[in-house]
């Protein structure tokens, strides 16, 4: 895979599952917060599955679009855009009532220093978008940063381990999940929590910045020694599958890939690709953001793209001069301060 149009081909080509979801599912779909790393490949997914499926749903994106090509290009997909600010609450409440909403907005990098925006994003926001969509089923993106750091032999945590967010943004995140709960119950609103970490695309992620790293011997930290990672083509068939699954009270769903990745692993693996020594910086400590996605994989099966597949796509992304975004992970973060 050398090309963006590589990239987002594979990314929203949709599975024989997906299509059969789509195809079950009643009324529209609007992303919320569509003008993030992920939300233009899964609005563009949604899309494609829809099509496959012989369906006539809506796609509806929802951004600031306030720069760049995104909105052309989603239009050009056949996806209707709405350029809106979700913290005005007229705006907001203009926007058409699909049945089926994906939440996708927030803030996490510039959390330090920002605190009352990160705070007013992640958990006031969601309060008024519950208002707004009180009788649709609500996909909320949420991440395992709710999660403690979890000892190495424990396996990740698991939904039912007990939240215990680290720093601000980690808990500005719990907040989003508890209002959204809250209104579920108020309203008896379907809903599910989407706990995510870390989805690749080749353009930015964990593997993207390792090997980075080794290719230009930089130092690589171990601090954060080990990791989950899932392609994003797959969190995002997964997302868009879940809203089958929206329940009240809300249901709690961990997703990434299967392994608990050891980092000195994979720039061991980038290193014999580029050929040269990883250059390593201080030790693997006996815990670790980890999560235990075992239970998203009972419903949908593994992932369709193997860990291995995703490392030698970045390899050659990497070798082939691809695009990269500025959007470091920071996923070494043990204080979380972002």
């Amino acid at each position: 895979m050398k090309t963006v149009e590589e990239l987002e081909r594979k990314m929203t080509e949709p599975s024989v599952d997906l299509i059969r979801a789509v195809s079950q599912l009643d009324g529209d779909l609007i992303i919320l917060g569509v003008g993030g790393k992920m939300g233009p490949s899964l609005a563009m997914l949604a899309k494609n599955a829809i099509r496959a499926a012989g369906g006539n749903q809506r796609v509806i994106g929802v951004s600031r679009f306030s720069s760049g090509t995104l909105r052309s290009r989603l239009e050009s997909a056949g996806i209707e855009t709405i350029a809106a600010d979700l913290l005005d609450d007229q705006q907001l409440q203009r926007l058409p009532k699909a049945e089926n909403v994906i939440f996708m907005a927030g803030q996490k990098f510039g959390t330090t220093g920002r605190e009352p925006y990160t705070w007013a994003m992640n958990a006031y926001l969601p309060g008024r978008v519950a208002e707004a969509f009180r009788h649709a089923r609500i996909v909320s993106y949420s991440t395992g940063n709710v999660y403690p750091l979890m000892p190495l032999n424990r396996g990740g945590a698991t939904e039912e381990t007990p939240v215990s967010p680290v720093g601000e943004y980690a808990q500005s995140c719990l907040g989003r999940e508890r209002i959204f709960s809250y209104f579920s119950a108020a309203y008896n609103i379907p809903m599910l929590h989407f706990r995510l970490n870390y989805a690749i695309d080749m353009r930015y992620g964990v593997l993207l910045e390792v090997a980075k790293a080794v290719r230009d011997r930089q130092p690589i930290d171990l601090g954060m020694g080990h990791v989950n990672v899932i392609w994003q083509g797959d969190a995002n068939d997964m997302a868009i599958r879940s809203l089958a699954l929206c329940e009240t009270p809300p249901r709690v769903l961990n997703v990434t890939g299967p392994e608990t990745v050891s980092v000195r692993w994979l720039a061991e693996q980038f290193a014999k690709r580029f050929a040269v020594d990883p250059v390593f910086v201080n030790q693997e400590q006996e815990t670790a953001l980890l999560s235990n996605a075992a239970e998203a994989h009972r419903l949908f099966g593994y992932p369709r793209v193997s860990l291995r597949q995703m490392i030698d796509w970045t390899a050659e992304w990497i070798e082939a001069g691809g695009e990269i975004l500025n959007k470091a992970t920071r996923f070494q973060e043990r204080k979380g301060e972002f």
